[in-house]
């Protein structure tokens, strides 16, 4: 690729508003919220028009919020120091409406900078989110008036199950109408997620063979070298099919394979989202087994380092059968997609820590030269990595240089990193700044929550009536044996790096 730096100039400022993180004492807010809101104002993209209030049950005063604050981003900006000058903070119970009224004085006072406008920002503990909400209508804070807005974020799991996620909106619609609502996965945030969409719909070259004419088989990987660390006990409640799965896989899944949209607008592209969800093939029950690898890391070594395997983690029962791996093949039925298995896997203490989809497309259907000749050609590959390293490469056949014609495959790469000069946002940045200006383009829809659980629902029944066996990996390894079979058996192979 060119060396030539391209300038970053999408630029964008949050409109007036007051900016409520419940579970303002948390990780999440220290680890992700705190930083990207710092960062938003070190480019102008909030500032004076900006209030900050927490709510937690952390016994905090307003001062101890803003050192809170201030120990979490590390750094200093003005902007972001003016904004921590007027943070509030209000200690209490979720369910208690004195934190409630409390709240509600608060915001009053912060009107005079956020015009009436409020964003709620869910950083509690699942359980806590439709409760939450409840709250907020009790109150009388989930309804805008005139010409203010009020909106509700929310952080993943939407729900553990289809039942579990029908409940939890029931209970949001009860307070907020769907398009006050913004239910957020970070994935959706990464820019070559995002650069899915630019790919197809402003290439010429590549929207034509992007269809089972050409395509052979469709790859998405979640791979990850960290163990569950000290999250033990949370990772026991969820597993990788809930904690990657149900929400992350399908989103880009959705993003890869969705016809192209009437326009850019959220709800067109949202629309062909569903779509494609809805076309993904519900597994009958009997197939589960055939169909997904269910596996749990072992011991081993990871960059040469031992390490315990997940029943020897702290806080996990020493007889668990949680997946920390999940394999898969689905199917979509559609004019597009139909006869092109779309394999998926992710898993924890695996080799390296990738993220991408791996499009293989067909062989050519008559090959001239030997097989002497053309052994280390192997199918063209366009690979689209989300992390750690964003960027496209694709893979393709040339001849070796030399008296010969031999053939061999290469790839061209195409990374952010080299290309444009401002590193590309945080993803909480990216989504945090959208839900502030009302852009719900990269936030999850309640029918994409729902056809979601829907297909992963024969998976969860299967295994939580022990009817599909546990598969076990050494750690520093690419999954279970039975990961491999699942494509072995005709005759194509995960993509490796």
């Amino acid at each position: 690729m060119s060396e030539q730096l391209i300038p970053n100039e999408n630029h964008r400022h949050a409109p007036n508003v007051s900016f409520v993180i419940f579970g303002a004492s948390g990780d999440l807010t220290s680890r992700k919220i705190l930083p990207a809101l710092c960062n938003l104002a070190k480019d102008g993209s909030i500032g004076k028009t900006f209030s900050l209030v927490g709510i937690a049950r952390t016994p905090l005063d307003d001062d101890g919020f803003r050192k809170l604050i201030k120990n979490a981003v590390k750094e200093s900006n003005p902007a972001f120091d003016e904004i921590i000058s007027r943070a509030r903070y209000v200690n209490g119970e979720y369910t208690d409406q004195a934190s409630f009224a409390k709240l509600k004085t608060i915001l009053d006072e912060t009107a005079q900078i956020s015009l009436g406008n409020v964003t709620y920002y869910l950083a509690t503990v699942p359980e806590m989110f439709g409760e939450v909400a409840l709250e907020l209508a009790k109150a009388g804070l989930s309804k805008p008036s005139g010409d203010n807005f009020i909106r509700l974020v929310i952080e993943k799991p939407f729900g553990r199950n289809l039942a579990g996620s029908k409940i939890l909106n029931d209970k949001l619609h009860k307070a907020f109408e769907e398009k006050q609502l913004f239910r957020i996965d970070h994935y959706m945030g990464k820019e070559n997620v995002q650069n899915l969409l630019a790919l197809r719909f402003a290439n010429a070259v590549f929207e034509p063979i992007w269809n089972r004419r050409y395509v052979d088989n469709v790859q998405i990987t979640v791979s990850e070298s960290l163990g569950v660390e000290h999250r033990g006990g949370f990772y026991e409640t969820e597993g990788a099919l809930r904690d990657i799965v149900q929400n992350h896989v399908m989103q880009v899944l959705a993003l890869t394979l969705m016809e192209p949209p009437a326009s850019v607008q959220a709800d067109s592209i949202r629309d062909e989202k569903v779509k494609l969800l809805h076309s993904v093939e519900i597994m009958e029950a009997q197939k589960v087994n055939d169909l997904v690898v269910r596996g749990q890391y072992a011991s081993g070594k990871i960059d040469s380092q031992d390490v315990v395997g997940y029943r020897d983690e702290p806080g996990v029962d020493p007889t668990s059968t949680t997946e920390t791996f999940v394999a898969m093949q689905l199917e979509v039925d559609n004019w597009r997609w139909a006869g092109v298995p779309i394999y998926v896997r992710t898993g924890k203490r695996l080799p390296s820590r990738v993220t991408e989809v791996a499009m293989q497309f067909q062989r050519v259907p008559h090959l001239s030269f030997s097989k002497d000749l053309s052994k280390d050609l192997q199918p063209d590959v366009l690979v689209f990595r989300i992390q750690p390293d964003e960027g496209i490469s694709l893979r393709f056949g040339v001849k070796v240089p030399g008296p010969t014609f031999k053939l061999q495959s290469v790839s061209m790469d195409f990374s952010y990193s080299d290309v444009f000069k401002d590193p590309p946002r945080d993803a909480y940045e990216r989504l945090i700044l959208d839900a502030l200006i009302g852009d719900a383009t990269l936030f999850i829809r309640e029918d994409e929550v729902t056809q979601a659980w829907k297909i992963v629902a024969p998976i969860q029944e299967s295994w939580e009536n022990n009817s599909s066996p546990l598969c076990y990996y050494p750690s520093g390894t690419f999954g279970p044996e039975e990961s491999s079979q699942l494509l072995s058996k005709s005759g194509r192979q995960w993509h490796l790096r």
